[in-house]
Formats: C-alpha cells, sequence, structure tokens
C-alpha cells in the first residue's frame, strides 16, 4: 500500500470511519506488531501493546498531519513509545533517597582522616595552653559529654562559675586556633 494511501486511512480513521480503520489495521498491524515485538521481546506482550497501539490511533488520529513524511513512520513512532512506555511502567519507582544512607560508608574517607587529625593536634595543643582545671572542663563538656551541673559539682564551683570557665576556655581555644 503506497504512503499516500495510509495517509488517507489516517484521515479517515480521524473522521471515526470504521471501514478505513479496519482497512488500516489490515495493512499496518504486521509492521506495527514487529516493532512492539522487537521493544518488549515477548510476544503476548507485544500482543497486548498492539491492542493498545490501535486504541490509540483510533484516538489520536486527528493529530496526524498530512505531509510528505512517511505516514507508517508516525504509526511507528506511536507504537515504539507505547511499548517503551510499557517497559518503564514495569519497573518498580525509583527507590526513596533515604535508602542511599544505608549504602554510603559513614566513615570519612583518608583525606578526611588526615584533615581531621591535623585539627585534633591543634585542639590538644590549644587545649594544653588552658590552665588544668578549665581544660578538663572543656574536655568533660565538649567531648565526654558531660552537663555544666555535673561539671559544677565535679570541680566544685557554683553552676554559674563553671559556665564562665567553659565561655571564657572557648573564647581562648578559638583565639589560639586563629592563630
Amino acid at each position: 500500500m503506497a504512503p499516500q494511501d495510509i495517509s488517507k486511512l489516517i484521515v479517515r480513521t480521524s473522521m471515526k470511519d470504521r471501514a478505513a480503520f479496519d482497512l488500516l489495521y489490515r495493512q499496518t498491524s504486521a509492521k506495527l506488531f514487529g516493532v512492539c515485538l522487537r521493544v518488549l521481546k515477548d510476544r503476548g506482550d507485544a500482543e497486548e501493546a498492539l491492542q493498545e497501539v490501535f486504541v490509540k490511533i483510533w484516538t489520536k488520529a486527528d493529530r496526524f498531519a498530512v505531509s510528505d513524511l512517511s505516514p507508517i513512520s508516525w504509526l511507528v513512532a506511536i507504537a515504539r513509545n507505547h511499548a517503551i512506555d510499557r517497559i518503564r511502567s514495569r519497573r518498580s519507582p525509583s527507590a526513596n533517597i533515604d535508602v542511599a544512607l544505608d549504602v554510603a560508608d559513614p566513615t570519612p574517607g583518608p583525606e578526611a582522616m588526615a584533615v581531621a587529625g591535623g585539627e585534633a593536634e591543634r585542639i590538644h595543643h590549644c587545649l594544653d595552653e588552658l590552665e588544668q582545671d578549665r581544660a578538663a572542663a572543656v574536655r568533660g563538656a565538649y567531648l565526654s559529654g558531660e552537663s555544666y551541673a555535673e561539671l559544677a559539682e565535679r570541680f566544685k564551683v557554683p553552676l554559674n562559675t563553671m559556665r564562665t570557665w567553659l565561655r571564657r576556655s572557648l573564647l581562648k581555644l578559638r583565639e589560639c586556633l586563629e592563630r
């Protein structure tokens, strides 16, 4: 069948001419089935897809623009796209991004370890510049997680005094680290 004849059948199908649609089906179904089969690789699936493709052709025939281009290309594009859509719909939806957290290694890499080692050395050097009890209080609060009240009790000072020690010690640490 000539391309212009197929174009006429598509145009008549757009006007809901059942006889034209029947003839269009008989003339093009083998080729469109081949397209579906090549994409889907399963005969039963390709047969179902072909039925759905012709439903689309029936409902979308009015979108066909008669031109010098091959009308069979338009039909093949519909079949191919539909078959690809079927494959995509079978895939499980992409996993939640939070699942990737389970895959990632939470330990720092070699570069981060080297940087952290250098920073730790600087921090320990600056802690050594503090008075011994102030340095112990900072280590207790920020490395061991002791509360201000626990530290005040351990060092036998009032709670507000402990807060002052820690605040001033952190300021001294910052000054030291900025040098």
